[in-house]
This record gives structure tokens, sequence and C-alpha cells, in this order.
């Protein structure tokens, strides 16, 4: 088997889909591994890393024309200079973060090539699967940069410290959303020395809060946002009324707020009003995880850090890639587990009724097989 590795093309993408250490573990299983010259260039793996381990450094033209399997981190990208999707030949295999539900419209392109293409982020939550979830993977890696980036923005400490000059109080940081980004919030915030609280609608997930040494912020909303998967699911607009209100009350407590809610196929949910942040202290920061999905702050702008009533709003997206290495090492694991799930006797087996595999795949022999795309799609006919 021909596996591909091209050069991420998407604005500020660092990453690269696989590294030397997981390629090297791949050639020794028999397949053949490619690499767009330069892949890895943003990540701070050289081309040589990759010669070293046994891959081949080709073109992005010799890339697409002869693998059987492409991996990617960011689905094709369709520009003035480069038009991804016409590279990709009929019976290829594509893997990738391929955000079927953020664009079903680029799905049914993807289906019209005639490939066989894999989300990485429909993976199933399921135990044999974990191996597999990108979207846990690059999750932790955003929560642990929201920390530092909250941090750099605050204009105290996050510790407490004793010095001559006095004691110096640590910082009180709230976290909304204890999922892994969440989670990995909190605990980064703690080892930095900050007070913590956290809040979610599903309260199963207080005892893992508390384990991290945050306290759990319990509002009793009669109903639970734990949805299908382990994902979370909108509220009742009464629920969502309350919660808001819940959270304003907190929000002007605290130094820093991180907020991570998203709802898969759906605009990330307005938890933080503008009033809200107009209250909180001047030199407070949130950064909002769900900036790229219409974000859980009202005033937040993708992309971009403003200030409003001197309360720092950083929006910025796509935190994995400026991680890139440590990024790319975790999701060319979840890469290589997924395909070691798929390869039988030195070739990929696409079976559909495997659990795994009919979530993952979202299109096969030219037709929209993710019935949650189809759904969306269908909806906006």
């Amino acid at each position: 088997m021909i596996i591909g590795v091209p050069k991420e093309v998407a604005p500020g993408e660092r990453r690269v889909a696989l590294v030397p250490e997981i390629i090297a573990k791949l050639i020794k299983q028999g397949h053949e591994v490619l690499v767009e010259a330069s892949a890895g260039q943003n990540a701070a793996i050289p081309d040589a890393s990759y010669t070293a381990v046994g891959a081949h450094i080709v073109s992005r033209d010799d890339l697409y024309r002869q693998a059987g399997v492409v991996v990617k981190v960011q689905r094709p990208q369709h520009t003035d200079a480069l038009n991804e999707l016409a590279l990709l030949h009929p019976n290829t295999v594509l893997v990738g973060l391929l955000a079927p539900l953020g664009n079903p419209q680029a799905v049914e392109a993807l289906a019209q090539t005639g490939v066989t293409a894999l989300a990485m982020e429909a993976i199933p939550r399921i135990t044999r699967a974990q191996t597999m979830d990108a979207l846990s993977s690059q999750s932790s890696i955003a929560g642990y940069k929201a920390v530092i980036l909250a941090a750099d923005a605050l204009p105290k400490f996050f510790p407490m410290l004793t010095t001559a000059a006095g004691t110096v109080p640590p910082a009180k940081v709230l976290v909304i959303g204890a999922g892994v980004a969440g989670l990995q919030a909190i605990a980064t915030a703690r080892r930095l020395g900050a007070v913590v609280s956290a809040y979610d609608t599903r309260a199963v997930v207080a005892e893992q809060v508390q384990s991290l040494g945050a306290k759990f912020l319990k509002l009793d909303l009669e109903e639970s946002g734990e949805g299908s998967g382990g994902y979370a699911r909108e509220l009742s607009a009464e629920a969502v009324k309350r919660q808001r209100e819940f959270l304003a009350t907190h929000a002007k407590q605290h130094d820093v707020i991180i907020t991570t809610a998203l709802i898969p196929g759906k605009p990330a949910p307005l938890l933080i009003t503008e009033q809200a942040v107009t209250d909180m202290q001047p030199g407070s920061v949130i950064v909002d995880l769900a900036a790229e999905n219409g974000g859980n702050c009202a005033v937040t702008q993708a992309g971009t850090t403003i200030t409003v009533a001197g309360v720092t709003i950083i929006g910025k997206t796509n935190l994995p890639a400026t991680m890139p290495l440590d990024a790319s090492r975790l999701y060319a694991r979840n890469i290589q587990a997924l395909l070691e799930h798929l390869v039988r006797e030195n070739a990929l087996n696409v079976d559909l009724s495997d659990e795994i595999t009919g979530a993952t795949c979202i299109t096969h022999q030219g037709r929209v097989t993710h019935a949650p795309t189809l759904a969306l799609l269908e909806k906006a006919v």
C-alpha cells in the first residue's frame, strides 16, 4: 500500500499528518510512504528526518498520482493557486480532519471526485477507538495552549507569591466545559498555581473536575447537556437563559475565563453575554476555544484578539497548529491506529458495516455515506 503525506496548504496550518517515527512503523509493516517535499518543515521536521526512516520525498503531483491512501490534517483546499480536489483520483482513500458537519457542501464535492473519505473527527468515542480519537488528542493541546495564552495576556501572576514586598493572591480561573480541552485547561491552570472553578451542563463530570483540584460549579437545569457519543447537545431556551445568568454571576468573580463548549453540527452555544463581559474586572481575560464555530462569548471575533471594557477576548483559532510538532506526533498516532484498523493483507478494507469504519467514512463510491452530513444536506435543499 502506498501512503502519501502532502504538505498542508490551509492558511495557518503548520501540522503534518505523519511524523518520521510513525512512518518507520508503517514501512516496517510493508507499506511505502511518499512525503511531499517540505511537508514537515513548519512542524520542525526536515525532509532528511523522513528519508532517514525510509520515506521517499516527492513532488505534490507525483504524490497524488501514486498514492492509494492520502493522509492529511485539513480537508482539501480549493484556492486560485491550488485545487487539491482536482489532484485526487477516483478510488483514492483520503483520511483527515474533513469537518463534514461544518461544511456539508465540501463533503458533497468530495463524493463527486469518487474518493473514499474518512473523517478523523467522526471517529466514534468507544473504547476500541480511543487510540484513533484525533479530536481528543488535538483538543488536549488546545486546552493547554489556551491557558498559556491567558497567562500571557493577564496583567497578574497565576500563582500566589509571597515576597518581601507582600503576598500576591492567585488568579481565579473559570473553565466552561469539562470535555478534553476543558479538563486539560483545568490541569494546566492548576499547575500554574491558579484557583480554578469549572462549569459543565453534565453533572457526571463533576468528579473529574474535582479530581484535578478544581471546584465544580453546579446549576440544576432539570435537563442534561449530555448528548450521544459523549458529545454535548442543545439545551432548551429556558435552560440556556438560566445558564447565562448563572455564568454572568460567576464571570465577574474570575480573572480568566476559558470557554470550550461545542455542539457537533451546530453553532457554538452563546454562554457569555456582552453585558457579562462588561461586568468583569478590567484586565480580565477570556479565551474562547469555540471562536471558529461562532464563539461562546458574544463579542468574540474569530482569529483575532480584541478588548471590550478593559477585558481581553482572545478568539485565536486552530490552537493545535501553534504547537505543530507535538500536535503532529499525536495526530500521526491517531492516523496510524486507524490505518491499522483498516488494513487487511497490506490493503485497505473499507467495511461500512464495521462500527468504527462506518461512522468514520463520509464518502464512498461517489456518494455521501455519513448520515449526519446527509441530514444537513437534505435540510439545505
